[in-house]
């Protein structure tokens, strides 16, 4: 994801307390809550118009790339990442209430904004949340802004569905694993995405699938493998994500320890 600096707006009527919460305790969700659409039009693109934007977009997450690290990524790698920090920022953004008070946030494409020079996001504080979501229905939000934003991104990622899918799956998964991590209580955020992703559940692909490896000193540690690749190690060669597919166990270990 984009380690990018989140900005706070003192304008966030209308945004569920947990909406607020979550954007106080996360603090690699860049994340503006808005209480009326960004008004410089350029600048901003809402998630109903990617389509429209995507090949400007991923240019624009290109150049961010080549500036942070001295290369210029390939098309497709830019435009994974963007996907990538754009799906699992609407994961935690819907997921996140829903595991803090049992709230699926509804998010509407037309609610959430993307800032084309810096890749931050401006969500519409005003929502709607189901008060008696269960796992289908926040299933059922996540895909339902997920799918369209697939389909503006599929020819700059050279993925077909499946793959898309599983990439929703893995950051849907990671977003809940993140938040229990963050406020200290793991096990719940992965018993939380385990239960939300059994497997057998369309459109997203597999489950959460989590395991234990054991450590030192007696240690063990969560960990699984994602479905997909996110391809930060083409940006980066020498490093992989701890749940990359290509990273293996004996390396998952030592990084989780270091």
């Amino acid at each position: 994801m984009l380690q990018l600096t989140a900005v706070r707006s003192g304008a966030a009527v209308g945004a569920p307390a947990s909406i607020r919460r979550l954007v106080d305790i996360c603090p690699v969700l860049p994340v503006t809550l808005l209480d009326r659409p960004p008004s410089d039009r350029e600048r901003w693109c809402a998630g109903d118009a990617l389509a429209s934007r995507a090949e400007a977009l991923v240019a624009a997450e290109a150049a961010r790339i080549a500036a942070a690290h001295g290369t210029a990524p390939r098309p497709h790698v830019a435009a994974s990442r963007l996907l990538h920090h754009y799906l699992w920022s609407l994961c935690l953004l819907t997921a996140g209430p829903w595991y803090l008070d049992g709230r699926a946030a509804r998010i509407a494409p037309s609610a959430l904004w993307i800032e084309e020079s810096t890749g931050d996001l401006a969500l519409l504080a005003d929502l709607p949340s189901d008060g008696s979501a269960g796992p289908d229905g926040l299933r059922a939000a996540v895909a339902a802004h997920a799918g369209p934003v697939l389909g503006a991104f599929q020819p700059y990622v050279r993925r077909g569905p499946h793959a898309l899918w599983g990439m929703v799956t893995d950051d849907l998964v990671s977003a809940l694993w993140y938040l229990g991590r963050v406020l200290g209580e793991e096990d719940r955020g992965v018993a939380a995405a385990s239960a939300l992703l059994p497997g057998g559940t369309p459109p997203f692909n597999g489950a959460a699938s989590f395991r234990r490896l054991p450590g030192t000193a007696g240690r063990t540690h969560w960990t699984r493998t994602r479905q997909g690749c996110c391809l930060y190690y083409a940006v980066r060669p020498d490093e992989a994500c701890t749940t990359c597919p290509r990273t293996p166990d004996a390396e998952r270990i030592r990084r989780l320890e270091a």
